[in-house]
């Protein structure tokens, strides 16, 4: 990950299919988890050190999240941070630190943030086309538009590959975004079965990061 020209450390995320056997959701036998973890370099940690987990709790077919967890380190900010989605009660339960959680309707099946990023990995994306993903951080629904350009060859570490960029709509994304007149968020994924997202770029109040992906297990095949 860089800011600017400046490395300033790294990110992982990995994707794990988890037995469910304590009868929350019995009508599944299993659930998709995605984690990602972020952390700053020895640079970056002198001036704003990061340790942040998210992990996205999803159906067996990817298609509605079922909880959403958030371990923030960022300066001084701790939180943690826990989204219950209840679709039998058609509401989502927001907890912070273990406080009392905050209730909000649930309208539709949804995504969290986290999951919406890893959507096209499993959904197929065409050139030139866009997706409304409903999605719910635990303080807001919304209808979340993403639009995919053209078809593009992008340089990486490993080589060069045939990629599809992605970028969702800024007026209807929260958070640092809202602060952002000239807000942008583009994601890049490879343009073959795998979909797996190779670049990350975003332009924010406080500066522009992107994140250019290394290494890959299974590692990526030439697409063109």
């Amino acid at each position: 990950m860089k800011w600017g020209f400046f490395p300033v450390g790294y990110a992982t995320m990995e994707v794990n299919r988890l037995s469910v056997d304590d009868g929350n959701h019995s009508a599944m036998g299993s659930v998709n988890q995605v984690k990602f973890f972020v952390r700053t370099n020895s640079f970056a940690d002198t001036f704003y050190k990061v340790r942040t987990t998210i992990t996205s709790t999803m159906d067996d077919d990817f298609t509605r999240t079922l909880s959403y967890q958030k371990s923030q380190r960022e300066g001084s900010t701790r939180r943690e941070i826990l989204v219950d989605y209840d679709y039998g009660k058609k509401e989502v339960r927001y907890h912070l630190n273990g406080e009392d959680p905050k209730t909000i309707p649930l309208p539709e099946p949804c995504f969290d943030p986290l999951a919406i990023a890893y959507y096209f990995r499993i959904h197929p994306i065409e050139p030139n086309s866009e997706k409304v993903l409903p999605t719910c951080d635990g303080k807001k629904f919304r209808q979340v538009i993403v639009r995919s350009g053209d078809r593009e060859k992008l340089k990486l570490p490993m080589g060069t590959y045939s990629v599809i960029r992605t970028e969702p709509a800024m007026e209807n994304l929260g958070g640092v975004f809202n602060k952002s007149p000239d807000g942008l968020l583009q994601v890049w994924y490879s343009d073959d079965q795998r979909r797996v997202p190779v670049r990350v770029s975003s332009k924010v109040v406080v500066g522009s990061f992107t994140a250019t992906l290394i290494r890959a297990y299974p590692p990526l095949e030439k697409n063109f």
